[in-house]
């Protein structure tokens, strides 16, 4: 895929959608980075289920590191894998309190060493708190830019590090958004909507279906 073709596509993307954020539901760093370890293998809706129960109750990590694995446990059992879930969480709380003043780091090496915390995460903690230019691939980005060509990669790293290296500077820091909220709603795994979408004419997949 050429340039022009790129940034038209994120320039459609940024038209229809100017301001594109997580579909997890937060208001603080803390409860959004505990919400993107929940949301391992689980989905944003699930996890915002949980969390509207547990936030509430605590939303601190002095506050969740009080509920304890089995405590923390009764407000995520709704969630896929809750039990390993629950004792990441409690041992993040844990070093955020020794280590972090109870607060969520804004680098990538501190994140990267919270349990339950792997590069994807901590790319999402990164972009969406602290509005660095990462991004964190999915599977849906992965399909979406192998499927669209924007950035074609055999891994996640790989994807990645073209998506960083070719989207166009002005839409970077939102880039990692739209093509969730894309991949998820429209450039779907089973069956892509090609003919409703806003940029099949600009997209490359050799496949493309009706809606019929």
């Amino acid at each position: 895929m050429n340039a022009a073709k790129r940034r038209e596509i994120f320039r459609r993307f940024h038209e229809d959608n100017p301001t594109p954020t997580t579909e997890l539901a937060y208001s603080t760093p803390f409860e959004l980075l505990i919400s993107v370890i929940l949301s391992a293998q689980a989905t944003d809706v699930g996890v915002n289920k949980a969390t509207a129960k547990l936030f509430p109750v605590a939303n601190t990590p002095e506050a969740i590191y009080a509920l304890g694995v089995a405590g923390l446990s009764e407000y995520i059992k709704s969630i896929g894998l809750f039990n390993s879930k629950a004792k990441n969480v409690i041992e993040t709380c844990r070093l955020l309190i020794e280590k972090h003043h109870s607060q969520v780091p804004d680098n990538r090496e501190a994140l990267e060493a919270l349990p339950g915390v792997g590069r994807k995460t901590a790319n999402v903690v990164l972009n969406t708190a602290f509005r660095h230019a990462t991004m964190a691939v999915d599977t849906h980005i992965f399909r979406v830019s192998n499927r669209t060509q924007i950035a074609p990669g055999k891994n996640v790293l790989e994807v990645e590090r073209k998506l960083v290296k070719l989207v166009p500077r002005e839409y970077l820091l939102d880039a990692h958004h739209w093509l969730i909220l894309h991949g998820r709603y429209v450039c779907k795994a089973r069956k892509p909507l090609c003919s409703s979408c806003r940029i099949e004419d600009l997209c490359e997949y050799k496949h493309k279906t009706s809606n019929d």
